[in-house]
């Protein structure tokens, strides 16, 4: 057989397959091409703790509180840290004009020492926080755990939403600034 007779018969088989493949003019369905597999969107990363409280309006008193204490930068270092947020509502309640003269510039040590009361180094779930336990906060003294009925407290401020995930730490959100002892 020469290589001319040769090629033809390949092509003419190659032909049938493809016509078998693709239904020949028949009432069958045509093989579709393979399709892409959809793609899996990553999952996000977590975000920082400075980047959560960021993008919850109910925390803009203690972002601002934040900036204005130039704390920014240093809660969204590795970590990891705790930390007790409160939210915008336990800001008001405190007495009128109190956050507002926080803010000023010449009282940004006072603010650092109150927001710093706020913040533990290293995690502190929920799970593993006891009823009578004391935790020392980066302000340097401690803040009192209470658990009552499921309830947990820290000093007098109740913990309204326990354990949000951060990429260095967790955030307890609580329902009242915590004033460090004088």
């Amino acid at each position: 057989m020469s290589v001319r007779k040769f090629f033809l018969l390949g092509l003419v088989a190659l032909a049938s397959l493809t016509l078998v493949a693709c239904g020949s003019g028949s009432s069958e369905t045509a093989i579709s091409p393979p399709q892409p597999s959809p793609t899996v969107s990553p999952t996000p990363a977590p975000q920082d703790i400075v980047t959560i409280a960021s993008g919850n309006p109910d925390f803009s008193t203690l972002v601002a509180a934040l900036q204005a204490a130039d704390l920014v930068g240093a809660l969204q270092a590795e970590g990891p840290f705790t930390v007790f947020a409160p939210t915008n509502a336990a800001f008001a309640a405190l007495p009128a004009g109190t956050v507002e003269s926080l803010l000023l510039p010449e009282n940004q040590a006072e603010l650092v020492r109150i927001l710093t009361y706020h913040v533990v180094s290293g995690l502190a779930p929920s799970s593993a926080l006891s009823s009578g336990q004391q935790v020392t906060t980066l302000e340097g003294s401690p803040v009192t755990v209470t658990i009552e009925g499921g309830q947990i407290r820290i000093n007098d401020s109740n913990v309204v939403v326990a354990d949000i995930e951060a990429s260095n730490g967790i955030i307890h959100v609580i329902d009242a600034v915590l004033i460090p002892p004088q």
